[in-house]
């Protein structure tokens, strides 16, 4: 029985070729994302701005301006409103009292009383209230959680190779992380908890990818000590590519079944993970092993032997 092969024996893609293209279409996109999150900013929800979330499930797409109309004669505070994907949903948002759970209550009754009269059908699916406090806590765990696994990794990278490994894998999560930015700064789509956890999983995506195209790089550098760096690189990631073809594509399944069928409170986890799983292998594969000859990286810097305890005719990843 033949097994499934994704991508042929032999494979010989010039990666290092297109590297320019590549470095210039990375910046530009980096850029994008970066305007992005500083003109239209993120949809934050309410586990990050606080307040009351009452999220509602109409019988046919609503008006918006009637529902807002609604909530706002209510003298409850001023109303924002988002539809989803699905635009019989809608998420309606309203400042609340610090520590007046009664007053929460009050508000969550009005609201769902007033929508039940104007719209027959309707059903409340989900509310939710953060106090300021919480969550300006939870921003900045957030973005100190994110920080210090780009940074750890990173780091971990230059100790384990060459610091010009560390500065590649530092550029490759950053440009993966400002794209996930800048795809929620675009979508609009709610960036909450849930987003966060999706972004530290693209970080180790990212990264996992990259530590095995890092080593066969290293493996490589120390067999072929007179061979060119842009072949040197070119073999090694055409070497570990069916690995990262078939880890991508099994992913990718996957995710895409969680986004069709997880429903609403998967999807944008769903959403995050997809578009991670994108770029951090076109990263990996295009981005940060082409950097390393820019960085200066060349086979003299290995010795021949190979590391302690590991035979010399061991190989990661397919043969060739």
């Amino acid at each position: 029985m033949r097994l499934l092969k994704m991508v042929p024996d032999n494979t010989n893609i010039g990666f290092v070729r297109v590297r320019f293209i590549a470095f210039v279409l990375t910046a530009l996109l980096t850029v994008a994302a970066i305007a992005a999150v500083a003109t239209r900013g993120l949809n934050l929800g309410v586990d990050f701005v606080g307040g009351l979330m009452i999220e509602a499930q109409f019988p046919s797409a609503p008006p918006l301006d009637k529902v807002r109309a609604t909530i706002d004669g209510l003298g409850v505070g001023t109303s924002s409103l988002q539809q989803f994907g699905d635009p019989r949903t809608v998420s309606i948002r309203l400042p609340i009292a610090e520590g007046d759970q009664g007053a929460t209550n009050a508000v969550v009754g009005k609201v769902s009383s007033s929508l039940k009269q104007q719209f027959p059908g309707i059903r409340f699916t989900r509310t939710d209230t953060v106090s300021g406090k919480v969550s300006g806590e939870l921003i900045r765990n957030g973005v100190l959680a994110v920080v210090l696994a780009v940074f750890g990794i990173a780091v971990f990278s230059w100790l384990r190779y060459e610091w010009q490994f560390g500065v590649s894998t530092f550029v490759a999560i950053v440009h993966d992380v400002l794209m996930t930015l800048g795809f929620f700064a675009v979508t609009q789509m709610e960036f909450d908890l849930n987003i966060v956890a999706a972004v530290l999983t693209i970080v180790g995506y990212s990264i996992n990818d990259k530590m095995v195209i890092d080593d066969r790089i290293r493996e490589n550098m120390r067999k072929f000590r007179q061979m060119d760096m842009k072949a040197l690189i070119d073999l090694s990631v055409n070497e570990t590519l069916p690995r990262t073809v078939m880890t991508s594509v099994t992913v990718f399944l996957a995710l895409g079944a969680l986004l069709l069928f997880g429903g609403h409170v998967l999807r944008g986890f769903s959403a995050a993970m997809l578009l991670g799983v994108v770029v951090g292998t076109y990263s990996s594969v295009y981005v940060s092993s082409s950097l390393l000859i820019s960085l200066g990286l060349e086979p003299a810097r290995f010795d021949r032997q190979p590391d302690a305890g590991r035979p010399e005719a061991e190989r990661v990843g397919p043969k060739t």
